[in-house]
């Protein structure tokens, strides 16, 4: 028999858990596969994401920062590595390169998709609230997640409705170049509970906080 040799090992340990799926998340909205088969590359205008990004698949590695297209300053910051194993991993559970507007359903175990949405959120997600004119003492909000892929968006829709029975309605850019899913009032806050599941799960701050105010006023509050 040949020698077989060292097995291959990886810098990302790849086991299903609360801050893995999270991580999957963001690689689905900000990151990217390279086409040599083996980089994973990770961008974020958001150094806390970045540093969540890391946290998430405990693995240490530098910083960067990039430029913007057609730009100069360097505004963006980066992560790159190496690991031939999670890049087909990542590959496996349907994150393919240059797939933008290609992507499609994700296999996530289901006791972690919340987690996963959670990710995703963080990177192509939004949220807003307003107290709306035409009645007296509206106050409205929604939570909004955005793809260039409406194959995705769609998947979003029918996985979040098979758990929360809430429809969301969908709604596109000017030149349909994003497809934005959105949920309102009672149906928004049935997610964010869901997603936002505990105190110390890992999550962008900023976007937390905005939550947690915007939900003080009809004096509701995340369970933390």
């Amino acid at each position: 028999m040949g020698n077989r040799g060292p097995q291959p090992k990886g810098m990302v340990k790849i086991k299903w858990s609360v801050d893995f799926a999270y991580a999957i998340g963001l690689i689905v909205s900000d990151g990217c596969l390279s086409s040599d088969g083996r980089h994973i590359i990770f961008t974020s205008k958001d150094n806390e994401q970045i540093k969540n990004f890391r946290k998430a698949l405990g693995i240490e590695c530098l910083i960067g920062k990039k430029a913007g297209a057609a730009k100069q300053e360097k505004k963006y910051f980066l992560v790159q590595f190496s690991d031939v194993l999670f890049y087909e991993f990542l590959m496996s559970i349907g994150i393919t390169p240059n797939k933008t507007k290609t992507i499609g359903g994700i296999k996530i175990p289901k006791e972690y998709f919340f987690d996963f949405l959670r990710g995703s959120f963080d990177g192509d997600g939004c949220f807003y609230s307003y107290y709306d004119p035409r009645w007296k003492s509206s106050f409205m909000y929604y939570t909004t997640f955005m793809s260039a892929s409406r194959e995705h968006i769609d998947w979003l829709r029918i996985e979040i409705y098979k758990r929360l029975g809430v429809q969301g309605h969908i709604t596109h850019s000017k030149n349909a170049t994003v497809h934005q899913l959105k949920y309102a009032k009672a149906d928004s806050s049935k997610i964010l509970k869901s997603m936002y599941n505990g105190s110390k799960v890992i999550c962008l701050s900023r976007k937390r906080l905005k939550i947690e105010k915007a939900l003080a006023q009809v004096r509701k509050k995340l369970p933390i």
